[in-house]
């Protein structure tokens, strides 16, 4: 075969596209579950500094692990607001169920004020103590902002289950500069203190608004980012409407959960 044929040029083209292909295929495989063991101690971490047990500059992985053995994780039954041992609480996958039938069911256009497509029967629930010593809960919570679904956390007092303790994203596709400040410590830092309920159970909790809104129950909004406002805004009152959280804060509140 001549050097510069045609047939030699095809063949050398699909030799090396082979070895490519099996040296991705290989490190893609051998690496997984060390991606799937970082990804758990990045899920963590932002649990953790929802919680106010980790800042957001100390994130080893060692140092995570080892706080993370004080959390006690609870799975709860969404459906009742009761916590349930159908599952394994340590070992749940929140997303694989999301997507199982058997383990969610589909939202219809009314329901669905997050634009979840679908929501799972069961979610992992996060109890610790926070760096002062109060007692904290940490709720999973999730929503669709202009580009993509926001995976995030957020933390409450046990004292009352309705004053935030902080607020955190795991994971999002929101434009950096606008919608993608949710990660900015600087908006974070609004949240803490703040309440999701009044007196009388109404969801109060804002992002963006005015100066006539009361601001126990108000964040500032994204600046050029109203699509990802509103979309925090749908999540929270989602998640912590009779579609979510609303059951089973009700009776951690009467100590029936």
């Amino acid at each position: 075969m001549k050097k510069d044929s045609i047939a030699q040029i095809i063949a050398v083209t699909v030799l090396v596209c082979l070895g490519c292909s099996v040296v991705v295929s290989y490190s893609a495989v051998a690496l997984r579950n060390l991606q799937e063991a970082n990804k758990q101690v990045e899920r963590h971490a932002n649990i953790l500094i929802a919680a106010g047990r980790l800042t957001e500059g100390s994130k080893s992985a060692a140092e995570v692990r080892r706080l993370f053995r004080e959390v006690e994780v609870r799975l709860v039954d969404l459906r009742t607001g009761q916590f349930t041992d159908a599952l394994p609480a340590q070992a749940y996958d929140q997303r694989s169920a999301q997507r199982d039938p058997a383990l969610s069911r589909p939202l219809n256009r009314k329901e669905d004020l997050a634009g979840l497509n679908r929501l799972e029967h069961y979610v992992p629930i996060y109890f610790m103590q926070s760096s002062d010593g109060e007692e904290i809960i940490v709720l999973p919570v999730r929503g669709y902002g202009l580009w993509s679904t926001l995976y995030g956390y957020l933390a409450l007092s046990r004292e009352d289950y309705n004053t935030i303790y902080g607020l955190t994203f795991a994971e999002h596709a929101e434009t950096p500069g606008l919608g993608g400040e949710v990660d900015n410590p600087k908006w974070k830092a609004q949240w803490p203190g703040k309440k999701l309920t009044d007196a009388d159970g109404q969801i109060r909790i804002q992002v963006g608004g005015t100066s006539d809104d009361d601001t126990e129950y108000l964040v500032d909004g994204l600046a050029g980012a109203s699509l990802t406002t509103r979309g925090l805004n749908n999540m929270l009152h989602f998640w912590f409407s009779e579609m979510g959280y609303q059951q089973l804060i009700a009776n951690l509140k009467n100590n029936r959960a």
